[in-house]
This record gives C-alpha cells, structure tokens and sequence, in this order.
C-alpha cells in the first residue's frame, strides 16, 4: 500500500457553523490539500502544538498523553490516515515501546495533535488523497500566526442558520462549480461536503 506524506498547511475557520475548522494535508509535490473537519477543542490544541511560544495554564488531554508515554518510554512512529466513509476519515497511530510497535485506531484530529507533538510523520493511502484531496489553483504562503492560540477565536458550538443547498439534486457539473465557489471562498467544510457528493456520482 503506497502512503502519501502530508504536511500541515493551514487552519480555517467554518463558514457554515461555528466552532467547526478545516485542518488543511498538504502532499509537497503538488498543489492539491486535503481538508479534514475538527472541532474547536481539536482547533485549539493543534494550535498550540504548532505554535511554541504559546504557555496554556492548564495542558490540554493531549500534553497529558505525551507526558505519560514519555514516562512509559512509548513513542509515536507515525499517524496513517486509512479510511474514508462518507466524508469521515479514520485514522491509526503507530506507537512504539522497547522495539515493540502497535497500532491503535485514533480520531483523526487526535491522531494528528499527537502527531505533532511527537513530531511524527502524517500520511494516508493514494486512494483517499485522489478521492479526497481538492487543487487550490494558487498556494497562499503559510503564516505560522493564523496558528497562534489567541489569534484563532473559537466561539460557542452553535449551528447558524443559512440557505441550504441540496447538493444530491444538483448536477456533476453544477457541483463542480459548486465546488470551485467553495475552495475561492475558503469554505472546506462545504469542499469537503461537495466532494463527497461528487464521488457518489462517479
């Protein structure tokens, strides 16, 4: 099984409900990003994983983790993402401990803020980056402060309200518009959503 390496590349906010973030795989090669939904909590502690000037008072449960596999001599070799149904990835951790190696399944937000921490290799399969992957047409550079833990806001989990799209009635061609609005528009949330609908129809 040949596996993708991704690179964390950017974090946007949610234009369709709050408190909800695109995390942003970028594979180096190419232009082309994977954009997978997490929470504000999730949000929060990539966000201070990546940014390493910020001091939380208290750790969040993935500081604790890392603490307690470092008293336990257990290491994270690496995070594969390795399914994708309907829209939602899964994901393993590779954990090792005296030359010994397990993998444990992992939501893919947790598996990535280990990752980070433990400064871990991401990958997934090449099936679910042609499958999920969207093409930004212009690579925006990367500023390590849209990561910063006081410039992310992360308001209450509330739904909005907004005109809903039913996108099982719209055509291939109306979805790939659809789609292009989205990524313009930097709402992955919807990307990823339209996406979705798009392999249905393959």
């Amino acid at each position: 099984m040949k596996l993708i390496p991704l690179k964390i590349h950017g974090m946007s906010y949610s234009q369709t409900q709050t408190g909800s973030y695109a995390l942003l795989l970028k594979e180096n090669s190419t232009q082309r990003q994977v954009p997978i939904i997490i929470g504000g909590n999730e949000a929060r502690s990539i966000a201070v994983a990546l940014d390493k000037n910020i001091h939380v008072p208290k750790p969040f449960t993935h500081d604790l983790f890392v603490n307690f596999s470092r008293a336990f001599h257990i290491d994270v070799k690496s995070v594969v993402i390795y399914k994708l149904i309907d829209g939602l990835f899964f994901s393993h951790i590779l954990f090792e401990r005296e030359k010994i190696q397990e993998r444990i399944d992992s939501r893919t937000s947790d598996a990535i803020a280990l990752a980070i921490r433990f400064h871990a290799p991401i990958y997934t399969t090449k099936e679910i980056f042609e499958k999920a992957s969207i093409h930004l047409e212009k690579d925006k550079n990367f500023d390590k402060s849209e990561f910063s833990f006081q410039s992310l806001k992360f308001p209450s989990e509330k739904k909005v309200t907004e005109n809903s799209v039913d996108l099982k009635k719209m055509t291939k061609p109306e979805l790939v518009k659809f789609l292009n609005r989205a990524i313009e528009r930097e709402d992955y949330k919807l990307a990823a959503l339209v996406k979705v609908e798009l392999d249905k129809r393959v």
